[in-house]
């Protein structure tokens, strides 16, 4: 038997401390605040004249992910983009990563090796260090638990509640192509059960699959926040729905909202595949989730320095209170109310 052909590797052949040494092998640091990591009791981080920020995120199978389509690669790296997604939201730098793994008999050490070089890809990118974690047996399926540590300075940090009437909405990139990415697959996923030797139609959709299967986080814009000295009032990441976080954003900062939908950036393969299966691109980007884009407002002095900027889009602006939360329709003057509404699998 050649080496490509080689039996998957059981969990039980190689026991919880030889597959910890398997999956950490290759670790390296970046960060001169990873004092002690992997193979101790605990990690050791050093602070200083910082606040520390920690953020965990869980994906579990059948829940956030399907094995069908998604590559394990692929999968580590999500896990941990996710969680770094959290961090960037809060202004902060992410440094430090922790893993905890629950693993069913069905999935062999090399699986979990696949998923650990997406992980260690994400480390490389973004500049963190994965300094421990946890393994152990599931009856119910793979989960993967991460954990975020970040630093900033206390006076950097920016939360939920400090958008000001009149303040700039913005948004980065664009919305609606992780959702449109999920319902190709979804779509391929029923062919594929229906007859096997069909093979998927995944031709011009490469955009779109990547935003869902292996997102980014916005690493660049808070660097771009910190180059050009802007503070933005209020800052969530953008994993529910554009409606969903609009609305987190404006209850914590006892504030209204008014977006325009002409100005909500969406991408034009989010635009024709959303079509193609009778679905509204606009209640994509509102409804659909998992973009990981920044939501951010900032104050109109700040207008100048980020019209221009590229990947940011100005979508609406800050109102009163009272005057609720609010889209201008496109092409119209009617204002439609937004609702959190979040991952809704059946958009009309």
């Amino acid at each position: 038997m050649n080496e490509e052909q080689k039996e998957p590797t059981p969990l039980t052949e190689v026991g919880e401390f030889g597959l910890i040494e398997r999956l950490t092998k290759n670790i390296k640091f970046h960060q001169k605040s990873s004092l002690v990591g992997v193979g101790d009791d605990a990690a050791v981080i050093k602070n200083e004249d910082e606040v520390t920020v920690v953020t965990t995120d869980m994906l579990v199978e059948g829940v956030h992910f399907d094995l069908l389509y998604t590559p394990l690669k692929h999968l580590g790296y999500k896990s941990v983009v996710v969680n770094l997604s959290d961090i960037y939201a809060m202004n902060a730098k992410p440094k430090q990563i922790t893993v905890s793994i629950a693993a069913s008999n069905r999935i062999s050490v090399e699986a979990l090796e696949e998923i650990y070089e997406g992980i260690q890809l994400a480390c490389e990118i973004y500049k963190v260090d994965l300094v421990g974690g946890d393994t152990t047996s599931s009856l119910s399926g793979l989960i993967i638990s991460v954990t975020a540590i970040g630093t900033a300075s206390e006076s950097r940090i920016v939360k939920r509640n400090g958008a000001k009437e009149n303040d700039l909405i913005c948004v980065s990139g664009d919305l609606g192509a992780a959702y449109a990415g999920l319902q190709v697959l979804e779509r391929e996923k029923s062919v594929y059960q229906e007859n096997q030797n069909m093979q998927p139609d995944l031709s011009g959709k490469d955009y779109i699959l990547e935003r869902q299967l292996k997102p980014e986080a916005r690493m660049e814009l808070v660097q771009f926040f910190e180059k050009e000295g802007i503070q933005p009032s209020a800052m969530i990441d953008i994993s529910d729905g554009l409606s969903s976080e609009l609305i987190h954003l404006a209850k914590a900062s006892e504030v209204g909202i008014q977006i325009y939908e002409d100005k909500i950036p969406i991408d034009p393969t989010t635009v024709t595949t959303m079509e193609e299966l009778n679905l509204n691109p606009t209640l994509a980007a509102l409804n659909g989730g998992e973009d990981y884009e920044l939501l951010f407002t900032i104050p109109l002095d700040y207008h100048d320095k980020i019209k221009n900027t590229p990947g940011v889009s100005i979508i609406g602006h800050v109102t009163d209170k009272n005057a609720g939360y609010f889209m201008v329709a496109k092409g119209t003057e009617s204002m439609v109310e937004i609702k959190a509404q979040g991952w809704q699998s059946n958009m009309e």
